[in-house]
């Protein structure tokens, strides 16, 4: 059987109130032996960790996202503080920088980003990164700070970043964007990159695969993920599992 890793999981969304037992049933009978749950508000965290506690497949990641700056207290980063020394995460995550939206408050996330960046410092913890019309400007503090690493989840970058992020020990997350055919600058990047440096992620509730837009994706399609990307590379399933799933456990201590 493969041995899989969703590394990029939103699971604690009410879109898997429903039948969340189900799904992790299915994923298991599937060869998905973990599942990371990044945190995207303060809010969202006490349902994370309780998750979390309550099943040995999903691992907590706890941070506040940069699209939702409106929802973060100004004591953010002193509240992550204290929830990574209660509650000890795998990582800091999800965080990062979306300069996608014409008109994003760029200082006050870029504020937040740093702040979160030195508990993962304090820490010793790798992130979550969350990257949108921003890789240049998160390389720049990304390299000011000592980090044992972390994931750029759904990466879309270019080679050169991807190399950037490399030698910072960032792995680069793919999901359901690599099943597109339009994504030909993405599937031709995931085809040249070395393994060493993917994980695989679905991004659930988000992020469906080709043929299912507006549709609930699952961690449940991690396998579909592997398959496209093993397609691409010329490289066998196994092996591909392999390599990702070690990437994950590496990066993660999980």
């Amino acid at each position: 059987m493969l041995h899989l890793i969703d590394s990029h999981c939103h699971l604690d969304f009410n879109d898997f109130d429903a039948d969340r037992q189900t799904i992790l049933t299915n994923c298991l009978q599937s060869g998905i032996e973990k599942i990371v749950i990044p945190g995207v508000t303060v809010n969202s965290w006490p349902k994370q960790i309780e998750l979390c506690n309550s099943n040995p497949m999903l691992s907590l990641a706890l941070g506040c996202h940069p699209m939702f700056m409106e929802e973060h207290p100004e004591n953010a980063a002193q509240l992550l503080d204290q929830a990574v020394h209660q509650y000890q995460p795998i990582a800091i995550g999800e965080i990062g920088l979306d300069f996608y939206v014409a008109d994003a408050d760029m200082s006050a996330q870029l504020s937040l980003f740093e702040a979160q960046l030195d508990v993962a410092v304090k820490f010793a913890l790798p992130v979550i990164l969350h990257v949108r019309k921003a890789h240049d400007e998160v390389l720049k503090l990304l390299r000011q700070k000592q980090l044992p690493g972390g994931t750029v989840h759904a990466f879309s970058g270019s080679a050169q970043q991807a190399e950037q992020y490399r030698d910072l020990n960032f792995l680069l997350g793919i999901g359901g964007a690599l099943t597109y055919p339009r994504a030909q600058r993405l599937q031709r990047l995931f085809a040249e990159l070395p393994l060493s440096q993917i994980v695989l992620e679905t991004d659930a509730p988000d992020m469906p695969l080709c043929g299912h837009q507006g549709q609930r994706n699952t961690p449940e399609n991690i396998p579909v993920i592997l398959q496209k990307l093993s397609q691409l590379r010329g490289e066998s399933s196994d092996h591909i599992a392999e390599i990702t799933t070690a990437n994950c456990r590496r990066l993660f201590s999980i």
